[in-house]
């Protein structure tokens, strides 16, 4: 028997998020379905709330919904020090931790010829901008531990180095492949304080 149209859009949809497999996108789209339509509807709401309000900070490249964000606009934070990350969502994980105090710079990826990524599909070039100004004394590389994080981390720390600016890279606390949204705070925080200088 073959299922309604709007029941096969929905898991067609469904099947188009990561990590999300033909089954688990009918089990989603049956719960959906059984649930009240209120619920429905405050996350078809929720979505749309999304693509409609959220934002990337002129500054730092993280999402908002005002620009500039509320971390590079806060007076407390130390303006001297830059936490490089590969995605908004990194920011998030690294400042549950509550210990980092500067700011951050997202780059929107890694370099990844393989999948047509160069360093200039990247915010690299606003990071640099950002140390000439000067004002910065040290740039932390919190990319991933895998071979796109490492190659992008040596790359930005090579553009850096006419800038004399300490240029450090997270500890190895972080097992390599891996990826810092899936790190607890402890190891995240272990990272952050062996962190070392590139070379």
């Amino acid at each position: 028997m073959k299922r309604p149209p709007a029941v096969t859009e929905l898991v067609d949809e469904l099947k188009k998020l990561p990590g999300i497999g033909q089954k688990t996108a009918e089990r989603l789209s049956f719960f959906i379905l059984r649930g009240p339509s209120e619920r429905a509807l405050k996350l078809a709401q929720a979505i749309k709330n999304v693509k409609e309000k959220i934002i990337l900070c002129s500054r730092c490249h993280g999402i908002t919904e005002k620009d500039p964000c509320d971390i590079c606009q806060d007076p407390r934070r130390n303006q001297a020090q830059i936490c490089v990350v590969e995605e908004p969502h990194d920011v998030y994980i690294l400042e549950n931790m509550g210990q980092y105090k500067g700011i951050y710079h997202v780059l929107m990826g890694v370099i990844s010829p393989l999948d047509g990524i160069g360093p200039s599909d990247l915010t690299i070039e606003s990071l640099k901008e950002k140390v000439e100004k000067g004002g910065v004394e040290e740039v932390i590389l919190a990319t991933n531990p895998d071979m796109e994080g490492e190659s992008t981390a040596a790359y930005i720390a090579k553009v850096l180095k006419p800038c004399s600016v300490k240029v450090t890279r997270i500890a190895r606390g972080l097992p390599i492949g891996s990826d810092i949204e899936y790190a607890d705070s402890v190891t995240l925080m272990k990272s952050l304080e062996g962190r070392s200088e590139m070379p």
